[in-house]
C-alpha cells in the first residue's frame, strides 16, 4: 500500500498523553471524538468519510485510541493509523440512514461491553458532524453514564504545535502563497470568475517543490464590487469589470495542516477610500503581529490592531483572528481562542492563527490577512504574497 504516515507513532503517543492529562484535569474517563480533525489529531485516521458516524474512543485506562466507524472505512484506519487491530471496530451497514435506528445504538452497546457504562463521558456537543440525533440514541442507550459536553478539550490540547507540526504549517503557507499569486496573475478585465478559481484549484493541489497539497477545509473564496462588503461568496460565471475592487480568500493544506490567505485587487484605478482601508489594514495587521509574542494574550494583540484602526475611522467588530492547525471541511478554524475583546487566553510559542483582519463596510470591504506562528520574535507569517492592495491596471 502506497501510503506514507505523516508522524511517526512517538508523535500520536505524545498527544494521548496530553490529552489523557486534560481528561483527568476535567473529570473525564472517556471522550467521544467525531470531529474529523481531533481524529486525524489522535491518530492520524484520515478518509473522506467523516460524513457519516464515526468516532475515536479515548479512555483514561486504554492503552490505545478505539476507531469506530461504518465497515468499509474499516481499512482506512488500519491503513492510515498505528491502532492495534483489535481496537478498530465498526457497526453494522443496516444502520447507516435507518429510519429509527442508528449507528450509537451499537456504539453504547460497544461502550458499556467494555465495562464503560458508568462512566463520565465527554462529547462534542459543538463538532460539526455530530449531530442531535447521535447524541440522543447515545443518551438513550447509555442511561447509567455521565455525558456532558468535553468543551473541546482536545481543540484545546492541539493549540500548541509540536515542531513536526510547524512544519507542515509552513509548507501550507508556501502551497496558499503559490496558490494566491496565480490567482493574482489570471485575474484581468473579461476573466471569468470560475477560471480564476480553477487555477487556484490546480495550484493548491500541485504545492510547491513536489509537495502536493491536499483540499482546504473551505473552498476558494472571491467576491467582486459590492460583494466585497461581504466576506463569504463564492465564484460565479460573471467576468470581471474593467474598474472594480475584488478580493480573494485562498486555503493551502499539507497534510491537511491549514494556512488560509486574503488579499485585495483593484482593477483599474482604485479610489481613495479603497487605498486607505487597504493601507489601515496592512498597517494594523503589522503592528498586531509585533506584539503576537508569548505572554501577550489574544486580547491584547486585538487591541493593538483595533486602535490602529480607530485611529484612522474605521472599527472592526467580529474577532481578528482564529487558530489554525490539522483541519477538515467545513473549517478550518480550530474553535478554540480568538483575538477579540475579553479573550485572556496567553500566547504560547508554536500557537497558529489566521489574523483575519477582513473589514466590511456598507459597499465595499478589503483584507490583506496572515496566517502566522506566535515566536519569541513576534509573529512569523506563513506566507509570502504582496502586503498591499494589488493593482492591476
Amino acid at each position: 500500500m502506497q501510503y506514507s504516515k505523516p508522524f511517526p507513532k512517538a508523535e500520536y503517543d505524545r498527544r494521548l498523553v496530553k490529552t489523557k492529562k486534560r481528561m483527568v484535569d476535567q473529570g473525564f474517563d472517556l471522550i467521544i471524538c467525531q470531529d474529523p480533525a481531533n481524529m486525524n489529531w489522535l491518530t492520524g485516521f484520515d478518509g473522506w468519510s467523516f460524513y457519516t458516524p464515526q468516532v475515536v474512543l479515548v479512555h483514561t485506562d486504554e492503552a490505545s485510541p478505539i476507531w469506530f466507524g461504518r465497515p468499509q472505512d474499516a481499512k482506512a484506519a488500519h491503513i492510515t493509523t498505528d491502532i492495534p487491530p483489535e481496537n478498530i471496530t465498526t457497526f453494522s451497514e443496516t444502520l447507516i440512514h435507518h429510519p429509527s435506528e442508528h449507528p450509537y445504538d451499537e456504539l453504547a452497546e460497544l461502550i458499556t461491553a467494555r465495562g464503560w457504562g458508568s462512566a463520565r463521558i465527554g462529547v462534542e456537543l459543538d463538532a460539526h458532524y455530530y449531530t442531535a440525533r447521535a447524541h440522543a440514541h447515545l443518551v438513550k442507550g447509555m442511561p447509567d453514564a455521565s455525558v456532558s459536553d468535553s468543551q473541546e478539550l482536545v481543540n484545546w490540547a492541539r493549540l500548541i504545535k509540536s515542531d513536526a507540526e510547524l512544519v507542515y504549517m509552513r509548507e501550507a503557507g508556501q502551497i496558499v502563497s503559490a496558490a494566491m499569486n496565480r490567482a493574482i496573475a489570471k485575474v484581468a478585465p473579461g476573466v471569468p470568475e470560475y477560471e480564476i478559481i480553477a487555477e487556484v484549484y490546480h495550484a493548491q493541489v500541485m504545492g510547491v517543490n513536489g509537495k502536493y497539497g491536499n483540499y482546504s477545509s473551505l473552498c476558494p473564496l472571491i467576491q467582486v464590487a459590492e460583494g466585497t462588503s461581504t466576506p463569504h461568496l463564492t465564484w460565479s460565471e460573471h467576468p470581471l469589470p474593467d474598474d472594480a475592487l475584488v478580493m480573494m480568500e485562498l486555503g493551502g493544506a499539507r497534510h491537511h495542516y491549514q494556512a488560509p490567505l486574503t488579499r485585495t485587487l483593484y482593477l483599474g484605478t482604485p479610489p481613495q477610500e479603497v487605498v486607505k482601508l487597504a493601507d489601515t489594514i496592512v498597517e494594523g495587521v503589522d503592528a498586531a503581529l509585533e506584539v503576537a509574542r508569548p505572554g501577550s494574550t489574544c486580547e491584547e494583540v486585538e487591541a493593538v490592531w483595533q486602535k490602529v484602526l480607530n485611529r484612522n475611522g474605521y472599527q472592526k467588530e467580529s474577532r481578528v483572528g482564529y487558530p489554525i492547525g490539522v483541519n477538515y471541511p467545513p473549517d478550518w478554524g480550530e474553535r478554540t481562542a480568538s483575538l477579540r475583546p475579553g479573550d485572556t487566553t496567553v500566547l504560547q510559542s508554536g500557537m497558529c492563527f489566521h489574523f483575519q483582519s477582513g473589514v466590511w463596510l456598507e459597499t465595499i470591504g478589503a483584507a490583506v490577512s496572515e496566517p502566522f506562528i506566535v515566536t519569541d520574535s513576534g509573529g512569523e507569517r506563513l506566507c509570502d504574497v504582496a502586503r498591499e492592495l494589488i493593482v492591476i491596471d
